[in-house]
């Protein structure tokens, strides 16, 4: 049917004009389509497709308005004005017409889905999508599914994570290919096909004829669209015009895809039908927009570089179909003539670009088959290839790739665009290395190709019949071959080796990475990577390709001047190797695992090794390494090394037969080695001014993403060359690498020819670390990672020096803590596991005798004092004794007896290679070379003074330290002569010329050391230094033979250098036993001491740097520890002074001949001093907003996040809530100055003030402020807001607190016992607060003080927002700044309380003791609440205290609002009004007296409010009880007298009349027992009580008492002196008995009840509620997190916001009231502030706590900073996982929340977390 459609568009329309008459569009399409489709289901249905055919070219080419502008190319970047979007939308109806054939579209599409065969999921998704991957079940490592499917398959304990798609992906769920059935979620586990039924021909059949039409109208729109962009500028907005203008288009094919299984294949057919698109876009006859589009097609074709095969023949063919034409082949010739000038143009500029890689380029295409083909040929022959090649043009806009991707469930199309892909290889290659947005085309490469290349069979059929593997590496190749350059590695002038530059962008920004990753794909695949190890071209032609790599980015050590600018481009170069080098290797490794491999590992060994010749040739590397030169990079060597270590412990492969000869050995170990040598001059500071970047390079090397592949391959290559080359050729390789051989010798001075002094102790160090290392490291010689602490693991893997230490110090810690070991352990030796026999020769380094030379070398030294000797290398040179010694040969016993033969060599100083017998070899005399000015030579020789001594010294075997360098020389010449075949190559002798260091050098002279020691008998004398005792060494087995005849040698010793020395011995003693007696020998001559230095004025010059700083440290130390002290005292002195010795008594006159006035220091000026009026100290604060407080709710069930729709919190049961309802119900009835002295605010915004101690003068501290205000350095605070730190501690803090000037008087002044009755007190508190202004500072009078006390005030004020200070109904009332100034005091009262666990059960001393400024803030409070006299008419304190003669004239008029009822007050808000009244100091039984007063109100109020919640029948029962006691003899304690007495008296109102009886029973379902009355009545009064208590402990300074829970009622009220002392009765304790009532209670009681009487007659209700206060507030608590993250991350990722009803991009929920918000979203912004910040100030007064969701993390917003907290959510390792980058199940931690919660109720946000920034409102 399609052929037939094919031969009506050949057919042309010219010739049968269709029936339709011009006016079609008009015409209904229904009806036409239907036609149409009838016509066409005829059997002879020639007529029907001609007319389909005119109606199409008449529809699409009107769509196409492009042909008819004339401005032809102008028009088709312009997109045709707005004419073009009506017709095209118009087209598009008649195609859904037409399809439909003349039903309903969408019925149509329901009939197509019904039919959809398909078992794939195949969901396209795009970049940033949340996706799932799951190694049990993926088959390839690329294998993804969408959330749906994860979710609906079963997953359990399997190895899966969320991660979000960088490049955009499709889900594999039912594709067998890519994963195991087991996986597939429910839907796709149907193999449906069997009850699918037949799609019925006629259904698609008018698809079939309509698709080309309009696939071909699509390309032509693209060809007409494509301008090449002039001068290699793209005019992306060309493009992008383009492209916009098609989105209608390309959806609607998305569309079709979406259908299913039945219209996918139709569109199969169409795009893969050769015949099609020959007819289609062949003949372009007489249509000259048809022509002109194909002329366009050609041109880009060929200025992409591509050639369009046989082009002549082409013309052939067309000839005869499009009828002659004579411009149609004018047009052509003009074409191909421009098309060859391209050409040839393009040619040059392509080797213009290779001037370097001419060389490689010849040898590398012979190699490769066809190399040029791939690069340069390009022949479309279907629709696909066309529109992918357009695709790629277009540089793959995201429509068109998600259209290809949803085609991919059709296996056919599959495989075809699998091939198209391939073939487009090279030329999409040359498209991302043009493009500009190199970035989002590469993420969209990969998008496609790893749909493609992750399905193995596809890979394999695909590499079979298209030459994949071929393609992609000479791709690869290519790619890397533009931005060659000379390698000035080595041989700088010679070289012919070429790197890549990675300074390109083509390696900056990781251009190569999409091709690369393909590479990687595709090698996962076993049978393909087989193809690839099997195939010596590709082998050669990949191992050119990673020499490119090998020895970039090379570092020069800068000698003279800083280097100028530090380039970054080895972030290039590390990620270059890493992705391009090693991770085919990995890949490629991954198959070597059996032995039936082993002909792969020979070929890569093979090619490997050729490549490294080739190398070694191309720099002219001879035998040593180029100085002051490293280069990190060497790929090749790597490549070799893994092998190899696969070879040994998968392959069982000989190792020897894979390796080299000795020569190719020696230059393989020398790259490598000159690596570790320079991490140890790196971290000497010896390229320090090769800039920062030097010490990124050695930190990445080591570091844990790069070390598999860097720095472990290196070493395990050192590790084989050791085992194979001459021990003492490869350990004096290693100290002249590392420079320190001039430093290994005996005599005391010596001259270092390469290296400055200072830098001698770090590389002697690096040195031994590294033999360390390359002898204990098992990674690729045995098992691999150990459960215990391996300093030598830790040395390796730790990217900075102090990570090292810090380790070390954990490990000490835990030695103490489990009883290990007291002492400073060393680093923890462990027993090594044994070597494969392969590497057994690697311990042939711990038997040579350059090593024993060595060492005893330096045991002789560090036992002498010498220079440059630390702890850490004696610990070292033991640890490699021992190793020795555990590693040594088992003929031992036999050579005892040659011990007393003539000594075999002359100039040797030991007899053998065995360290166990060397370790007893006595060495007399040394020979070395010192400078002129050493001690040494002014000695006489030994030798004058006998000629015997002479003769011994001939025998003894003197030596020269300094044939090491000799030695190695003459080693490398006896190598390079046993290889036969290289032996007529003359060895340029190096000079070491270059090494020596400038300016004249001292004369070196030889002198004769006496010695006289063995290693033994060193290391005794060395247990003596150590221990400090003489003669300290006692061999253990002569007092316990056992421990010779079973030694217990545990895995592990712990333990310091003298048990090191301990265990060596043993060790020694154990395997021989000439050693055992040697050593008695030795502990028995008595050693004498060691003589005392004699310091020289030459060494006392180089007197260490180190012993110089050491001593600063220890002086600093020492001042420091005095300033604690100081400190110390300073605060036990001034903090915790008892408040009224702070105080001044109320007249200066009263003050008693004993006042000591408290003195402060300030940590500014350092001086100490009292504070005054005119320069007064204060301590520095931190103010701020908290919402802790209103976070309290009355119940214990914790609130938890909400994680489905159906939770949801509202907050009306916090305290905040609370406490707002009932002030606007006061304000609703009573008079508002009056409501606003009832309660207290500040539950919101309250200001909390805090202080870390630390006083300072107000004046010192303005000049630091403005000290800090000229400071550059950038802060983490705003100084501008008053922030600082504070001088001392470094805490964060806003203000500053003045001290009141006081004095310290003794505590007993104020607490005498009090004799003055009540009533008396009473009316002396009446006058007080009457009294004006009694401070002994007038205000009137400016002082500093005072000034300083206002502006303070200010602070606190402006600390929280106007909306939690201004609760008024008359804005800017006084009442206003008097409630909020007694509510901060309230706030910080009850934080403390809260800070306390909610009550004083713990008692002591307050936790904050020194760190409480309550009182100074009480005086500040005081000092401005005195400013507003309350008038005496409406001082609360005479309705507590006085009867009233006319109760009714209390009620207020008519038309003036009442007061608020004494009753209906809030006690502590009293309390705090009536104390902050007073002239301060107060005197403690005044204080005394307000408590007793208060105190009676209050146990009313609880009576009133027990009475409202009992039912009738109680009431009566009560009142009736009472009655019967009233006239007992102390009835004013009694509770149910008092309760009766107040039932009566009000239920004169209608206070109780409300209730019908149903709701009585809702009330109180409990029946009240007079234990439950009681317990109520106390817990009622309980919080007063608490708070109360705080404020006498911090205003007297009196110790609060601990105590069990159940008696805190009683402990508090004594303490308090509500009861009297004498209180101790058996029976259980009643509350009442606290009442001390100032009048008679009755009366008292009838006068306040009468109050709400006349409320209640109006306002039952509303009088019922005011009188039962909640005041049992449980501790605030942040939201409970469920247990796994998924479950919030599923809800809250995709939930919508309700502001503006997006998605967010960062959605964040808030932990304390569960908001759910946009982070730095702009939708919700309201007056520049972002919805976070908004919400922090809303709902934590500046305090805001979230959790981000698509990060896991936790942020924390305070005022106009934030931080990131960290996450409370860890893996199963217990790891944090940021950005949800590894997207494992993470499980909430329960300490980290607990953490999180403790900072956020103890506001330590500020001082725990360090890192601040500024988020100018923006989050």
């Amino acid at each position: 049917m399609a052929a037939a459609a094919a031969a009506a568009a050949v057919g042309g329309p010219q010739q049968s004009q269709p029936e339709l008459p011009a006016p079609g569009l008009a015409l209904d399409k229904a009806a036409t389509a239907a036609h149409l489709k009838a016509a066409l289901s005829r059997p002879d249905n020639r007529a029907g497709a001609e007319e389909l055919q005119a109606l199409l070219e008449r529809v699409l080419s009107a769509e196409r308005p492009l042909a008819a502008a004339a401005g032809g190319e102008e028009a088709a970047a312009a997109g045709g004005g707005g004419g073009p979007g009506a017709a095209e939308e118009e087209a598009l109806e008649w195609c859904k017409c037409l399809l439909a054939g003349g039903g309903g579209y969408d019925e149509f599409c329901a009939a197509v889905r019904a039919y959809d065969p398909a078992a794939l999921c195949g969901l396209v998704w795009t970049a940033n999508f949340v996706a799932y991957r799951c190694r049990t079940c993926g088959i390839s490592p690329c294998m993804s599914l969408c959330a749906e499917c994860f979710h609906q398959g079963d997953h359990t304990g399997h190895d899966f994570n969320m991660f979000r798609s960088q490049a955009g992906g499709a889900c594999d769920c039912g594709d067998s290919n890519v994963m195991r059935e087991s996986g597939f979620c429910k839907r796709h586990q149907i193999k449906s096909s069997s009850n699918i039924p037949c799609v019925p021909k006629d259904l698609l059949m008018m698809s079939e004829f309509v698709l080309p039409r309009f696939i071909f109208c699509l390309i032509q729109y693209l060809r007409e669209g494509y301008n090449e962009p002039a001068a290699d500028v793209p005019s992306e907005k060309d493009l992008n015009k383009v492209l916009q203008l098609l989105e209608p288009q390309i959806s609607f094919l998305e569309d079709l895809t979406k259908m299913g299984g039945a219209m996918r294949s139709v569109l199969t057919q169409v795009l893969t039908n050769q015949q099609n698109y020959k007819d289609l876009t062949s003949g372009p006859g007489e249509n000259a927009c048809a022509k002109k589009s194909h002329e366009k097609y050609l041109i880009a074709l060929k200025s992409s570089g591509l050639t369009y095969p046989e082009d002549k023949l082409v013309y052939g063919i067309q000839e005869p179909s499009a009828g002659p034409s004579t411009l149609a082949v004018q047009g052509f010739a003009g074409a191909t003539g421009t098309l060859g000038q391209v050409d040839s143009s393009d040619e040059e500029d392509q080797d213009g670009n290779q001037g370097l890689g001419k060389r490689k380029r010849v040898k590398l295409s012979s190699g490769t088959k066809a190399d040029q083909s791939i690069m340069d040929v390009l022949k479309h022959k279907s629709f696909l290839e066309e529109l992918l090649f357009w695709t790629i043009k277009y540089e793959f806009p995201q429509k068109m790739v998600t259209f290809l991707l949803n085609m991919l469930p059709d296996q056919e199309y599959k495989v075809a665009f699998t091939k198209t892909f391939v073939q487009h290889y090279a030329f999409i290659m040359k498209t991302l290395k043009k493009s500009h947005e190199s970035d989002t085309m590469s993420n969209r490469i990969v998008h496609i190709s790893v749909q493609l290349f992750s399905n193995e069979e596809l890979a394999r059929q695909v590499t079979e019949e298209c030459q994949l593997l071929d393609i992609m590496v000479t791709v690869l190749l290519y790619m890397m071959e533009s931005c060659l350059i000379k390698s000035e590695l080595q041989d700088e002038e010679n070289s012919l080796h070429v790197v890549v530059n990675c300074g390109e962008a083509l390696l900056k920004n990781n251009t190569y990475w999409p091709l690369v990753s393909d590479f990687i794909n595709i090698l996962s695949h076993q049978s393909v990577a087989k193809r690839f190890l099997e195939d010596h071209g590709l082998l050669v032609t990949w191992m050119n390709f990673v020499s490119f790599f090998q020895g970039m980015n090379l570092n020069k050590r800068e000698l003279n001047e800083h280097v100028e600018f530090e380039s970054q481009t080895y972030y290039a170069a590390f990620a270059a190797e890493l992705e391009a080098c090693a991770q085919p290797m990995w890949g490629l490794l991954s198959h070597c695992k059996i032995r039936e491999t082993q002909e792969y590992t020979r070929n890569v060994v093979r090619y490997c090794l050729e490549a490294l010749q080739d190398w070694f040739d191309a720099i002219n590397f001879v035998d040593e390494p180029a100085p002051n030169q490293v280069t990190f990079h060497l790929p090749l060597h790597r490549y070799y090394a893994m092998f190899l270590s696969k070879a040994v412990k998968c392959q069982e492969l000989d190792l020897d037969s894979v390796l080299p000869d000795q020569e190719m050995l020696m230059k393989l170990m020398i790259h490598p080695l000159q690596i570790q040598a320079s991490l140890a001059e790196i971290h000497s500071n010896m390229w320090v001014r090769n800039g920062l970047q030097i010490k990124g390079q050695a930190m990445t090397y080591v570091q844990s993403h790069f070390c598999n592949s860097m720095i472990d391959p290196d070493i395990y290559l050192l590790q084989v060359c050791a085992s194979r080359l001459d021990p003492d050729y490869f350990i004096s390789s290693v100290f002249e690498r590392f420079k320190v051989v001039d430093l290994l010798t005996m005599a005391s001075q010596h001259q270092n020819t390469v290296l400055d002094a200072e830098h001698e102790r770090s590389m002697l160090e690096g040195a031994l670390t590294f033999l360390v290392i390359l002898l204990s490291l098992r990674l690729h010689l045995a098992e691999v990672w150990d459960q215990e602490f391996d300093p030598v693991m830790v040395i390796l893997r730790t990217v900075y020096r102090r990570d090292v230490q810090s380790a070390m110090d954990r490990y000490t810690a835990f030695l103490k803590q489990s009883g290990k070991f007291p002492g400073n352990p060393w680093p923890p030796y462990k027993k090594r596991t044994s070597l494969h026999p392969s590497y057994k020769g690697l311990m042939r380094l711990l038997h040579c005798k350059t090593l024993h030379i060595v060492l005893f070398t330096l045991l002789y030294k560090i036992l002498m004092d010498h220079q440059n000797l630390s702890e850490h290398v004696l610990c070292m040179v033991l640890y490699l004794i021992e190793l020795g010694l555990e590693n040594s040969a088992e003929d031992e016993s036999d050579e005892e007896t040659s011990v007393g033969g003539p000594e075999r060599c002359h100039d040797s100083w030991f007899p053998g290679s065995n360290l166990v017998s060397n370790m007893r070899h006595f060495i007399n005399y040394v020979r070395v070379r010192v400078p002129e000015t050493a001690p040494e030579v002014k000695r006489d020789s030994p030798a004058s003074t006998s000629s015997d001594s002479l003769g011994s010294l001939q025998n003894s075997g003197t030596a020269q330290v300094f044939s090491l360098v000799a030695e190695r020389r003459k080693k490398f010449q006896e190598i390079i002569n046993r290889s036969s075949s290289e032996a007529n190559q003359v060895v340029r002798p190096k000079t070491s010329s270059k090494w020596s260091a400038p300016g004249s050098a001292p004369q070196l002279t030889t002198a004769i050391l006496e010695i006289k020691e063995s290693i033994l008998s060193l290391l005794i004398k060395l247990h003596h230094k150590l221990s400090g005792k003489q003669n300290s060494y006692y061999p253990p087995w002569l007092d316990d033979i056992e421990i010779l005849i079973q030694p217990e040698i545990p895995k592990y010793s712990h333990g310091d250098g003298i048990t090191a020395v301990e265990r060596i011995l043993l060790k020694a003693a154990l395997q021989s036993r000439m050693n055992k007696r040697i050593i008695e020998e030795i502990c028995r001559k008595v050693t004498p001491p060691v003589p005392p230095k004699k310091i020289t004025a030459a060494e006392k010059k180089t007197l260490d740097k180190e012993e110089r700083r050491q001593k600063a440290r220890e002086r600093q130390q020492k001042l420091l520890a005095e300033f604690a002290s100081r400190q110390k005292s300073f605060m036990e002195t001034a903090m915790d002074v008892d408040s009224p010795e702070n105080d001044i008594p109320m007249e200066i006159t009263t003050a008693e001949p004993q006042v000591s006035e408290a003195v402060y220091d300030c940590v500014i000026c350092g001086q100490s001093g009292p504070s005054s009026e005119d320069r007064p100290t204060g301590l520095v604060v931190l103010l701020q907003a908290s919402s802790v407080l209103g976070q309290c709710r009355d119940n214990v069930e914790p609130k938890k996040l909400p994680i489905t729709e159906e939770e949801q919190i509202y907050p009306w049961d916090t305290c905040a809530a609370v406490h707002d309802v009932r002030l606007s119900l006061l304000q609703r009835y009573f008079k508002d100055s009056s409501c606003l002295l009832a309660v207290s605010i500040g539950w919101e915004g309250g200001v909390y003030v805090q202080t870390c101690g630390h006083t300072l003068h107000i004046d010192c501290h303005k000049s630091y402020m403005e000290s800090l205000r000229n400071d550059q350095v950038l802060q983490g605070f705003s100084v501008d807001k008053g922030e600082f730190t504070c001088p001392l501690c470094r805490q964060f803090a806003n203000s500053v607190l003045p001290c009141y000037p006081g004095s310290n008087v003794e505590n007993n002044l104020w607490q005498r016992p009090c004799n003055k009755s009540m009533q008396d007190l009473i009316k002396e508190v009446e006058e007080l607060q009457g009294r004006p202004g009694a401070f002994p500072v007038s205000i009137s009078s400016e002082t500093n003080l005072s000034k300083e006390m206002e502006s303070v005030m200010k602070d606190i004020k402006n600390t929280t927002q106007k909306k939690y200070r201004d609760y008024s109904k008359t804005p800017g009332s006084p009442d206003n700044d008097f409630l909020f100034m007694y509510s901060v005091a309230r706030t910080n009262l009850e934080l403390e309380l809260i800070h306390r666990g909610g009550n004083l059960c713990s008692g002591g001393a307050s936790t904050a003791g020194k760190r409480s400024c309550l009182n100074q803030l009480f005086h500040v409070l005081a000092l401005h609440m005195r400013l507003y006299s309350i008038d005496s008419e409406y001082n609360p304190w005479k309705k507590l205290t006085q009867l009233v003669e006319d109760m009714n004239s209390q009620l207020g008029n008519e038309e003036q609002q009442p007061e608020v009822p004494i009753l209906y007050h809030d006690v502590t808000s009293l309390l705090l009004i009536q104390i902050l009244m007073m002239p301060q100091p107060l005197h403690k039984e005044h204080f005394t007296c307000i408590v007793k007063v208060l105190f009676t109100l209050l146990y009313t109020q609880a009576l009133a409010a027990l009475s409202v919640k009992c039912s009738e029948e109680d009431r009566s029962a009560w009142k009736h009880m009472g009655t019967l006691k009233k006239n007992i003899c102390d009835a004013e304690k009694s509770y149910e007298v008092l309760l009766s007495f107040v039932i009566s008296e009000l239920s004169k109102g209608k206070l109780y009349h409300e209730e019908g009886s149903q709701e009585c029973s809702m009330i109180s379902p409990i029946a009240w027992s007079p234990e439950s009355m009681e317990k109520y009545l106390q817990e009622f009064c309980l919080p007063f009580l608490r708070i109360t208590s705080l404020l006498q402990h911090h205003l007297f300074g009196e110790d609060l008492p601990s105590c069990q829970e159940e008696e805190e009622f009683s402990v508090l009220s004594s303490c308090l002196g509500l009861l009297p002392t004498f209180y101790q009765t058996e029976h259980p304790f009643i509350s009442a008995s606290c009442l001390d009532w100032p009048v008679p209670a009755f009366d008292i009681i009838t006068q306040w009840c009468f109050e709400i009487k006349s409320f209640t007659e109006r306002h039952a209700e509303q009088g019922k509620a005011l009188l039962i206060q909640e005041s049992r507030w449980k501790l605030p608590h942040l939201l409970q997190l469920p247990e796994n993250y998924n479950t919030i991350f599923q809800y809250y990722h995709r939930k919508t916001c309700s502001v503006c009803t997006k998605v967010p991009k960062d959605p964040a929920v808030c932990l304390v009231c569960g908001t759910f918000v946009c982070l730095k979203g702009l939708c919700c912004k309201q007056q520049s502030y972002c919805e976070c910040v908004l919400h922090s100030q809303n709902c934590g007064a500046g305090t805001g706590i979230f959790l981000l969701i698509n990060a896991s993390v936790i942020i924390i917003i305070r005022g106009h900073r934030f931080c990131l907290w960290g996450s409370v959510y860890l893996d199963a390792h217990g790891e944090e996982d940021r950005d949800l980058r590894r997207g494992k199940p993470l499980y909430i931690c329960k300490e980290r929340y607990k953490v999180l919660e403790q900072q956020w109720i103890s506001h330590t946000f500020d001082h725990i977390n360090k890192r601040w920034g500024p988020h100018y409102n923006g989050l």
